[in-house]
This record gives structure tokens, sequence and C-alpha cells, in this order.
């Protein structure tokens, strides 16, 4: 493991001693900075995963996306040509 020192704002640092606090008292264990660091990086990526489907719309509302997307892309490579 590589050390490295690093500067964070105090508000950070209590942001990160609550996370820590949390997740001793979860595990029943100390956990350092690095764990709690970690850990809160994790939970953050697993959350977009359950708005996977939340977003409705209609067929119409689709297919006008759909449409200034295509005539966008279409925008952009004639600019490249």
């Amino acid at each position: 493991m590589i050390y490295k020192t690093i500067k964070i704002s105090e508000e950070n640092y209590k942001h990160l001693l609550d996370i820590a606090t949390a997740l001793q008292e979860r595990l029943g264990r100390r956990v350092s900075f690095d764990k709690a660091h970690h850990d809160k990086i994790n939970k953050k990526r697993g959350d977009i995963m359950k708005l996977a489907g939340s977003w409705k719309m209609s067929d119409k509302e689709a297919e006008k996306l759909l449409g200034e997307i295509y005539s966008e892309r279409k925008v952009v490579s004639r600019r490249i040509r």
C-alpha cells in the first residue's frame, strides 16, 4: 500500500469521521479513513443502479428526443467533414 499525506478541509474531515464512525458501528470494529472513504465511494457507485428504469416517458416524448439527438449528430458530422 502506498501512503500519501493529503490536505482536506475541516468540514470534509468531520464528514469522513462521521462516515468512519457509522462504518465502525456497523462492522463492530475499528476502520481507517481509507476504508471509510472506499466504502463511501462504492456506495455512490451502486446508487445509480437503483435508478434503472425510473425515468418514464411516452413513446411520443422518446421519438422527439431521438429526433433531436439524430439531428444534432448530423450537424456535428457536417462540421467535421
